[in-house]
This record gives structure tokens, C-alpha cells and sequence, in this order.
């Protein structure tokens, strides 16, 4: 039924996309981690708790930047077409979802809640139920990541999906990061805001010479003898 379907394009687009944001929402909440993971008694009572396993934390910063890395490097492998591309996806979002799901355990256990981790997880959990259900055979024979495709689209909007995750995080995740009236998610600004309008322009100025390139040069319309309309 998909099989060489006009699905198969994008359902490989939405794929590769949520693979992205996954990779760069898990690797933000590492590199955020790493401020009540160093000094968790500097957040107030609730975080002071995790003092107890401030050892565990400290890992948890690791893992998430490591496996931030990993699904971003899932992500590039999956625009390139390469075949294993799909299996270091999947890799990424099976630790990611098991290291998400610890560290909601330890961080409920330890002060009664595990916010903003939460939203990771779900973001993770979400991406690796769409990657097994793509994986259904007569879907997959027409998403298949391995057999290459045109993925250039998709690369370029990722880049951009990205960027505006780098520039609103510290808005979106205000509410579950600010102590004391500071709103810790915002403790990067400037790289945010440097490395997020990087991402948008490098976007779109990679969209608009895709675009361009579909069309043939005015010099090989004269060549090849026809008059464009």
C-alpha cells in the first residue's frame, strides 16, 4: 500500500526532523543539567535535595550531552541516506528514553517532581514511537532511511527548527527553571542568540540555493536551443 507511495517522501521528512529536534532538545538539557548537577544547593530547597546524588547528576549531564551528540549525529546520517543511519537513530532514542526515564525516577524520588526533564523524555519517547511505527514493513519499504532519497529539504529545515529552539528555550522553559525570580534557562543568552541565528540563516540560505538549483541557468536554456515561456 506505501510502497513507492507519495508518502514515503514525507514521512522521511517528518523522521529526520523530529530526529533533530530530539538530538538538539536532548543535548540543551544536558549542558542545562550541569547547573544543579555543580552547586544544587544554590537553587533553593527543592534542588538542594539532590545534593545526596550530586555524583549521579554530574553522569546524567554526560549522558544527556553525549547522547544529545549522538542523535544529532543520528540526524546528519539520516540526510546523508546512509544505511545504517536508521539503527543509530534508534540507538539514541532507546538511551536517551532509558536515561530520561532514570533521572524523572531519581529526581521525583529525591524532591517530589522532575520537571523540566520531563519534557526531554517526552519529546524522546514521542520521536522513538514514530521511528518503530515507520519501521512497519509496508511502510518502511517506502521511508527505508538507508536507500538515500532526497533529504536536502529536510536538512535545511532542521537547521532552522533548531535555531528557533536555540533562540525560545529560554522562554518556553522560563517557568520551570526560574528560582528565586531568575530565569536560569536564559544563563546562555548570547550564545543562544549567536548560535540560533547561525542555524536560521545557514537554513535558509541552504533552502534558497536548493531552490535555485532546480531550475536550469539561462545560459543552458540558449544552449539547448529552447526559449523559456
Amino acid at each position: 500500500m506505501f510502497h513507492n507511495s507519495f508518502l514515503g517522501k514525507p514521512l522521511r521528512f517528518v523522521g529526520i526532523l523530529l530526529m533533530a529536534l530530539t538530538g538538539g532538545f536532548t543535548l540543551l538539557g544536558g549542558i542545562g543539567t550541569s547547573c544543579v548537577a555543580i552547586n544544587p544547593a544554590g537553587f533553593g530547597e527543592s534542588m538542594a535535595a539532590l545534593a545526596r546524588l550530586q555524583w549521579l547528576y554530574i553522569l546524567f549531564v554526560l549522558a544527556g550531552i553525549g547522547i544529545g551528540i549522538w542523535g544529532i549525529r543520528a540526524t546528519i546520517r539520516l540526510l546523508k541516506g546512509k544505511t545504517d543511519s536508521y539503527k543509530t537513530s534508534l540507538q539514541a532514542l532507546i538511551a536517551g528514553t532509558v536515561v530520561g526515564a532514570l533521572h524523572v525516577y531519581v529526581s521525583r524520588m529525591l524532591r517530589g517532581s522532575s520537571m523540566p526533564v520531563d519534557a526531554v523524555v517526552y519529546t524522546t519517547v514521542f520521536t522513538l514511537a514514530v521511528f518503530l511505527l515507520l519501521r512497519i514493513p509496508p511502510i518502511w519499504r517506502s521511508v527505508n532511511f538507508g536507500k538515500g532519497g532526497d533529504n536536502q529539504m529536510a536538512g535545511g529545515t532542521a537547521a532552522i527548527i533548531l535555531g528557533l529552539l536555540l533562540l525560545t528555550i529560554q522562554h518556553t522553559m522560563a517557568s520551570t527553571h526560574t528560582w528565586g525570580g531568575v530565569n536560569y534557562a536564559n544563563a546562555f543568552h548570547s550564545a543562544m542568540i549567536f548560535l540560533g541565528v547561525m542555524h536560521i540563516l545557514g537554513g535558509i540560505v541552504y533552502l534558497l540555493r536548493l531552490r535555485l538549483s532546480m531550475y536550469p541557468n539561462h545560459s543552458a536554456i540558449v544552449e539547448s536551443g529552447h526559449q523559456p515561456f
